[in-house]
């Protein structure tokens, strides 16, 4: 039997309600719209068969399919919902208050029975972040953290404690998917001069260090944020700080880690400096993707030990996601950056399209892995909102835009179970749309006034580099080199290169004298020939030849020269010998 069609659900200032996906596009009848202004909050669970929301004046759970309601809870302040992953327990949370005598508020995370309605247990959370209960897959732990404590409770039974990690100051904790027995990486940040660090453990082993897993430590940390892969070998540990101290980066400074659960761990060598912006495990959990650096950023694929496989060059972006059978990656530049987006076929690193999603400010990819949203919403942006729904070869298939006094808050895709859509072959024909594409174009560059009227300059802000296989090519029994092996490697060749050209250029009649053929300029004795005219001439000839030689420079090592530089090198002999009739002649 076919999967059915994901749904796609909308929230904004019009109300709420559900958009059949591709290929239809209509709005879903069966699933009535909410036309209440105040839907603060909806969720779908893990496969996707309910579907809970908050209007302003309760929370209501239905069963997707046949748009049965089974529950509505009096929860009219209710601005977080979440499912546990088997659909047996609602969690909801609301802003913590405390009463007008300053005395403890009510308690403001609620735990609900699914099937019955009943309400489990209710627990005081003062903030939002990490306001939801970990559960394992199977639902047999779930675990949430308490001063300098993480929980445990099991089979849902949140009257006893089953379990307890204490670490002093522990910050955050993940617990990892898949089967049993089930992992818990765990953050604790510095201080005093201790350094922070990372421990694996396999629940219920909690005696110590002794008993984890691994452990990782690192001193520039104010927080971590822990990844894992989703055969739960590993995790990727993105180290941040608040502030970079050098000075160099308005975004603090940022490290990846890596952590295996085998006890191996390693720094994963980023060959940019500058942010990490984004680092996504492929859904394979053999590889991940980070993008790193001073923009243009780089993208780069890493294996399990850490060595990259391939690297995507330089470009406008700062995410990266993974479709859901891990076939296609899409590179992405939104936020602050123009929306251009780079898709590419993951088995070939082959690039499929390069659309462009100017505004957005969301991405999701749809669970048949072959269309993608994008979305801007307030209040990130309050004008434009939108979304639009692609295809992965660049073809916009869906378009929606509200009316200038609305906005759109919130879009999701109804999420269904791995493997319920196999993946298709990767085609690179751009499937037909009766919407336009949005091809990239290309802006031009902002010209101050006083340039306007004249000749263009050939110039770049920033020096690009391609894409670039780093894998052992067949037949090479030799690991890849690291980038500063081959710009070593591309240094040598260009000196090389230049010494030959040299040689030739020595065998031809119009090479000036040896004795001013190999110095540099600003090495050449000063001469004065008593004539204001030739001296300034003279003194345009040596300032011509030292550019000259910072352009042999560049070349040699390795850099990429443009038309015009090349044909300032060309003219440096006829310079030469212009400098020496001048300085005889005088």
């Amino acid at each position: 039997m076919a999967p059915s069609t994901p749904l796609l659900a909308v929230r904004g200032s019009e109300g709420f309600y559900m958009v059949t996906g591709p290929p239809s596009f209509t709005e879903n009848t069966t699933l009535q719209r909410d036309f209440g202004k105040n839907c603060k909050v909806f969720a779908f669970s893990k496969d996707g068969t309910l579907f809970a929301w908050c209007n302003g004046e309760k929370v209501n759970i239905v069963n997707v399919a046949s748009t049965e309601l089974l529950h509505s809870f009096d929860l009219p302040k209710a601005v977080c919902l979440e499912f546990s992953p088997k659909n047996n327990v609602l969690a909801t949370w609301q802003a913590y208050t405390t009463a007008k005598d300053g005395t403890a508020g009510m308690p403001n995370l609620q735990l609900y029975d699914v099937k019955t309605g009943k309400c489990l247990k209710s627990f005081i959370q003062k903030k939002m972040q990490n306001w939801c209960p970990c559960w394992a897959d199977d639902e047999s732990i779930s675990a949430r953290i308490v001063n300098n404590e993480v929980h445990f409770f099991e089979n849902n039974s949140f009257d006893t404690i089953a379990n307890k990690l204490h670490l002093q100051k522990v910050n955050d904790f993940v617990l990892s998917p898949g089967p049993q027995p089930s992992k818990v990486s765990v953050y604790v940040p510095g201080s005093k001069g201790a350094p922070s660090f990372v421990r694996l453990y396999q629940y219920p082993n909690f005696g110590g260090p002794q008993s984890a897993l691994a452990n990782k430590s690192f001193f520039k940390a104010d927080k971590a944020t822990m990844l894992w892969n989703n055969k739960a070998t590993a995790v990727l540990v993105i180290a941040s700080t608040e502030v970079d101290k050098t000075g160099a980066s308005y975004y603090g400074e940022q490290t990846l880690h890596y952590i295996a659960t085998n006890g191996e761990s390693a720094v994963v060598q980023l060959p940019k400096n500058g942010p990490i912006y984004d680092v996504v495990w492929n859904p394979n959990s053999t590889e991940f993707c980070a993008v790193y650096g001073f923009m243009p950023a780089k993208a780069t694929v890493f294996n399990l030990k850490c060595d990259p496989l391939f690297d995507f060059g330089t470009g406008p972006r700062n995410a990266a996601y993974y479709s859901s059978p891990g076939h296609i990656l899409v590179l992405a530049g939104f936020g602050n950056l123009r929306g251009q987006m780079e898709v590419w076929d993951v088995k070939n690193y082959k690039l499929i399209s390069k659309p462009l999603a100017s505004d957005s400010t969301y991405f999701a990819w749809c669970p048949d892995g072959e269309h993608f949203v994008t979305a801007t919403c307030a209040p990130r942006l309050r004008v434009g909102n939108g979304y639009k729904i692609w295809h992965y070869t660049g073809s916009v298939l869906h378009k929606c835009e509200v009316p200038p006094n609305a906005e759109i808050w919130q879009v999701s895709w109804q999420p269904f179970l791995d493997g319920t859509f196999p993946a298709k072959a990767v085609t690179y024909q751009a499937v037909p749309s009766e919407l336009p594409s949005a091809e990239l174009k290309v802006a031009q560059a902002y010209r101050p006034p006083a340039l306007r009227n004249k000749p263009i300059t050939s110039s770049k802000l920033h020096e690009e580099e391609p894409p670039q296989n780093m894998k052992p090519q067949p037949g090479n029994g030799d690991k890849p080199l690291s980038k500063m092996a081959l710009k070593n490697q591309r240094k040598h060749e260009a000196k090389k290169a230049a010494k030959q050209e040299a040689k030739t250029d020595g065998n031809h009649e119009s090479t000036p004298s040896p004795a001013l053929q190999n110095v540099p300029c600003n090495t050449l004795p000063s001469v004065t020939s008593g004539d204001p005219e030739v001296d300034k001439k003279i003194k345009n000839l040596k300032k011509k030849l030292k550019a000259i030689e910072q352009l042999k420079d560049q070349a040699a090592t390795g850099k990429q020269l443009e038309k015009n530089q090349l044909e300032k090198i060309q003219k440096e002999a006829a310079l030469l010998k212009e400098l020496e009739d001048l300085e005889l002649g005088s």
